[in-house]
């Protein structure tokens, strides 16, 4: 159900005075600094491509029949609205949140004090169009269940208390229940549960709608009168989508923020691991002022599953350093290590930088820097110099400062690996794509000539007239489906058991681990076990599978290719011997980042000392571990054997159904050739014109096509 504007009522979706329609939420800042787009350039260079090949589609599409115009709107749609996503990693004040501020060129978009803070995953849309969207925000509520997890349960913080038989945090987390429930009912009404699982449209966004739905803060009970509606929804906001103009952003970009990674309930946790799955790049912000705590060595886990060239480290807030030039290099050493030593990704890229500089820079607020962080400022600048890290040329301060603070080297990074990755992919894929459009375009061509001069040698020597060749195609289509399905379902059900034998390995390994501890040291010594050793022998198992998907894929794929092509040279004989045919690009695996939910094995504190206290007798310690560890683990196999698995097995068995839908407008083009109405409306310079522009067109997809 969607509403619009239900600010004053939501329950009964009261609409208020609309906003003026001329007023825009684009980005624009006091006084920006004139380099503001360095760093910027792969993703210019990205768009340029994108360009390009939509200029060709456009001009295969002026020259082309019915069927092949469907064909190419589809391709070009999805090329226009690629929109790579990169998600923000972080605690509770490492600054994320200035961090994405400054990457959006907006230094006061998203509440960024440590009180309030945000409490949702919140994506900014970044468009270099200058048309203004429809809807500028949206705000999409939990679900009943999600909401009635964390009241029933205590969210994962309580699931996990509970099973570990930790009764003090389970007390202090139902006190905390309690008052954000009645909080909740203040703000909202008794009725506030009728919200749940709902969304707010809004055709513009402020600093007060923004603070509404995903500010949350200790001291909101004190709020002034003209503050009331402060984090109003924000206990029970989901998500937040904002979408912005951007002068500065030469292609299309989803920037997520999301919560801090210590949230209280982790009632969020699954949802940011799902915002990481929906992205293919990953900045993870640690402050540079404190060491690697218990909740970053979380954030790591979080991100081991992923790929080193899919993690961006930034080492934030070296503004609060005394020597930025001798401590950075420490931090990065100690960083490594941690990494190392913890599964994490090794060859990860990582940036030191400054978001309070870069916001400073983008306000022109040089001149208010504290005179400890000027001092860094110099440091850093000192030693960018001597070590040639920085190009700083003369020029106004705040040109400098935005180079020192990190953003450019940031936006370089991330832009070149969308570039090199996800980016290029989508243009290849598409490009080779309409490269089959184009040569279908030939294949007409070929096939009206030779009908204008009373050839029929597709019909003559091959015996197939259209219509079979139709329905053979639909069969042919059926069958490699049904194929690739039972292919990928083999795959899925032989990795499910694997996951399933790994799981209880783990078990057996720990509980046998537990029984010698037991049996050497008794039961007055806390014994600690890690759960690295199931994570791994998951994600081996995840990867096994990831491969055999893939190849089973790229099988089917390829014999359906072979199928088509022999389909079309039987109907049509030696006219379609140009066409080529794209393979279709097999879909890399999402990373199974469901294996960095928490579980109570991660915890190697007070709650595990509670639970090893309230336990007596060998049986009964192995008996109530093997529950433990299953009843923590359920949540994140699901996820990995079913949720996650399905999106894939979705993605892998729709890029074959886009290869039929792509042949079966080609094969309406060619069959439409050979129709006596159609042959009279083209003449000879109209269709010598025709294959001009194809061949034109096919010039410039084949710079960026694969194979």
């Amino acid at each position: 159900m969607t509403m619009v504007d239900p600010i004053h009522d939501p329950q009964t979706a009261s609409v208020p005075p609309a906003k003026p329609a001329a007023e825009p939420a684009d980005i624009r800042s006091a006084a920006a600094p004139g380099n503001l787009t360095a760093g910027l350039e792969p993703l210019a260079q990205l768009a340029a491509q994108r360009q390009q090949i939509l200029k060709a589609l456009d001009g295969l599409s002026a020259v082309s029949g019915e069927s092949a115009q469907r064909a190419l709107a589809r391709l070009s749609g999805e090329l226009t609205s690629f929109e790579p996503a990169i998600t923000v990693l972080g605690q509770v004040k490492s600054g994320k949140t200035a961090l994405v501020n400054a990457m959006a060129g907006w230094s006061d978009l998203l509440p960024s004090d440590v009180n309030p803070w945000t409490s949702v995953v919140t994506s900014l849309h970044l468009s270099p169009d200058t048309a203004r969207a429809e809807t500028s925000a949206r705000f999409q509520f939990m679900t009943e269940g999600e909401w009635d997890r964390l009241l029933t349960k205590g969210g994962r913080i309580g699931e996990m208390a509970g099973r570990a038989g930790a009764e003090s945090e389970l007390d202090k987390i139902r006190e905390q229940i309690e008052a954000m429930r009645d909080r909740s009912r203040a703000r909202l009404g008794r009725k506030f549960e009728m919200l749940m699982g709902q969304t707010h449209d809004y055709g513009y966004f402020d600093k007060n709608l923004i603070e509404r739905y995903i500010c949350l803060g200790d001291d909101f009970e004190d709020l002034e009168p003209d503050q009331a509606d402060q984090g109003r929804f924000a206990d029970i906001t989901r998500s937040a989508d904002l979408y912005l103009n951007s002068g500065m952003i030469p292609h299309a970009l989803c920037l997520r923020d999301t919560p801090g990674v210590n949230d209280t309930f982790m009632m969020r946790e699954q949802i940011t691991i799902q915002a990481l799955r929906d992205s293919r790049l990953c900045v993870v912000v640690l402050s540079a002022g404190q060491a690697l705590t218990s909740v970053d060595l979380g954030l790591i886990r979080m991100i081991a599953s992923l790929d080193a060239r899919e993690v961006v480290i930034f080492v934030n807030r070296i503004d609060e350093l005394q020597d930025p030039a001798q401590q950075v290099p420490e931090i990065e050493a100690a960083i490594r290590e941690t990494l190392r030593d913890h599964h994490g990704p090794q060859e990860a890229e990582i940036l030191f930088g400054s978001a309070y500089w870069a916001n400073a820079a983008l306000m022109g607020q040089l001149d208010n820097l504290p005179p400890a962080s000027a001092a860094a400022l110099l440091n850093w600048a000192e030693a960018s110099v001597k070590a040639g890290t920085h190009q700083i040329a003369k020029g106004p301060a705040q040109d400098m400062v935005w180079q020192l603070s990190g953003l450019p080297a940031l936006h370089r990074t991330l832009g070149e690996q969308i570039l090199v990755g996800e980016g290029g992919a989508t243009l290849a894929r598409v490009a080779t794509s309409a490269l089959t459009v184009a040569s279908g375009q030939e294949a007409a061509h070929a096939i009206r000539v030779q009908a204008q001069r009373g050839s029929t040698e597709g019909d003559a020597v091959h015996g197939l007239d259209t219509n079979t060749v139709r329905m053979t195609f639909e069969q042919l289509a059926d069958q490699h489906m049904d194929a690739l399905e039972r292919a990928l379902d083999e795959v899925l059900a032989a990795y499910r058991g694997r996951a399933d034998r790994a799981h209880a390995t783990f078990v057996d390994r720990a509980t046998r681990a537990l029984i010698e501890h037991l049996e050497q040291w008794g039961d007055q010594s806390v014994w600690e076990y890690d759960p690295a050793g199931l994570r791994l022998l998951l994600r081996t198992a995840y990867s096994v599978m990831s491969s055999r998907l893939q190849a089973a894929a790229e099988a089917r794929y390829q014999a359906a290719v072979r199928d088509v092509a022999g389909l079309l040279h039987q109907g049509f004989g030696s006219a379609v011997e140009g066409v080529q045919l794209a393979l279709p690009q097999v879909p890399d695996v999402a990373a199974p980042v469901a294996l960095g939910q928490t579980i109570a094995l991660d915890f190697n504190d007070g709650w595990w000392a509670s639970w090893w206290r309230r336990t007596r007798g060998y049986r009964a310690f192995a008996n109530q571990f093997r529950s433990l560890i299953e009843g923590e683990t359920e949540d994140f196999m699901v996820q990995l054997k079913s949720v996650q698995v399905a999106d894939t097995r979705a993605e892998f068995l729709a890029r074959l159904q886009g290869f039929f839908d792509e042949q079966r407008d080609i094969l309406a083009e060619i069959t439409d050739a050979q129709d006596g109405d159609l042959r009279a409306r083209f003449n000879n310079h109209t269709a010598e014109a025709q294959s001009k522009a194809s061949r034109a067109a096919m010039l410039v997809l084949k710079t960026y096509a694969t194979g």
